[in-house]
């Protein structure tokens, strides 16, 4: 099984170090990912764009590139000039915070993903609570994709793992087809703004986190410790 791993915290995050190490135990394992920090840039791509595609060394013995794009970018380029032949599968991540609710708008770990499915290719993003050690979920990356390939999924759908940021004896299980809680954790809707001069002004979110939460949601079943697997589904694909 040829695996791209892709992310949107960059190739040099500890998130996709880890993601790789689980996957290089599942098949040949190459990573393509952007040189800088890409986080809820959601599918944006570039267009008439020369990139700049870089070597670089992520764990030993798996190929690695950076680019100077997106991660939607990333995928692109790594299925239709990187890589000699293309992926059986795409992992994303493992993305430095949740991609529950209404993040996954903005998740460019989602993103990647959903690029993916656009070039025909099935894929997985998985996305770890802020705080959590991506030591434990390297270890969870084997067991849960061997689950997964149980299960049924459409063309046009991928799945969506979140890990709560615990170690894996505290984990209490896995809950599939979690809802998307339809809220955010925190509060971004304020801003502070300065004059700098006239007509001038300089604008600063304040983002206040939130401990509510929609019972039998993603973000609630994370919050609970389990791990969370639910079906993202791309409306404009025909999935079969």
């Amino acid at each position: 099984m040829r695996i791209l791993l892709v992310n949107d915290d960059g190739y040099s995050a500890k998130g996709i170090y880890h993601l790789a190490k689980a996957a290089s135990k599942l098949g040949e394992v190459w990573i393509v990912a952007p040189r800088e920090q890409c986080s809820a840039m959601s599918h944006r791509i570039h267009f008439r764009k020369k990139f700049l595609i870089r070597k670089e060394q992520v764990l030993e013995g798996i190929p690695a590139y950076s680019v100077d794009g997106t991660p939607a970018d990333c995928v692109k380029i790594a299925v239709n000039h990187i890589m000699p032949e293309r992926p059986d599968i795409v992992f994303s991540g493992i993305n430095d915070g949740y991609n529950t609710g209404i993040d996954i708008l903005f998740s460019g770990t989602v993103a990647a993903a959903m690029e993916a499915l656009l070039q025909g290719i099935p894929a997985i993003a998985f996305s770890m609570g802020r705080k959590g050690d991506f030591a434990d979920a390297e270890q969870l990356i084997a067991p849960v994709f061997e689950q997964l390939r149980e299960r049924s999924i459409r063309s046009n759908e991928i799945f969506n793992v979140n890990f709560p940021p615990c170690s894996p004896s505290e984990i209490r299980g896995i809950l599939f087809d979690r809802p998307a809680a339809n809220q955010k954790p925190y509060d971004d809707s304020h801003y502070s703004a300065t004059p700098v001069e006239d007509g001038v002004w300089e604008a600063e979110q304040q983002m206040e986190w939130i401990n509510t939460q929609e019972e039998g949601s993603d973000l609630a079943t994370v919050r609970g410790n389990y791990i969370s697997v639910s079906k993202i589904r791309n409306m404009i694909l025909r999935g079969e």
